[in-house]
């Protein structure tokens, strides 16, 4: 019954991340229209990234006997809500690091290693830009 009840709580997991990525997908998309320079490069980035990652979420929930879900996380109305870019971008890395902490807490606890190495990937993804929305915002004065 325990690992009923821990594979339920990681597909979970997995898929809450993975309407969050969507989420964040799709603010990148619709952000890399401003013209701030560097912004939409920045944007660009970030859209790659998350959707990168909810392909590899999908495939980790199907592989582990889930359903991938078709939602979009509600980040996603939060962050195209704010206008100024930055600002955007700022809610946008407050995001990243939700992501990060829900990443770290899952590999803490798991032992399959083919799901290790893809959260692993994504942490690392996920601070590394986050160190470039931090920086692109400092040098904007942000």
């Amino acid at each position: 019954m325990t690992e009923a009840i821990d594979k339920s709580a990681v597909l979970a997991a997995l898929n809450e991340l993975l309407e969050a990525e969507r989420a964040g997908a799709r603010v990148a998309l619709v952000s890399r229209k401003q013209a701030r320079t560097g912004y939409a490069d920045l944007m660009r980035q970030v859209h790659v990234d998350e959707s990168r990652w909810c392909e590899m979420l999908s495939r980790q929930i199907s592989r582990l006997g889930g359903e991938p879900s078709p939602a979009c996380g509600a980040f996603f109305t939060k962050a195209i809500a704010i206008s100024e870019p930055l600002d955007r971008l700022a809610f946008l890395n407050r995001g990243q690091s939700w992501v990060v902490r829900k990443l770290e807490a899952l590999l803490a606890q798991r032992e399959d290693e083919d799901l290790r190495s893809d959260l692993q990937d994504m942490l690392d993804s996920h601070r590394t830009n986050i160190d470039a929305a931090a920086d692109f915002l400092a040098a904007a004065g942000k």
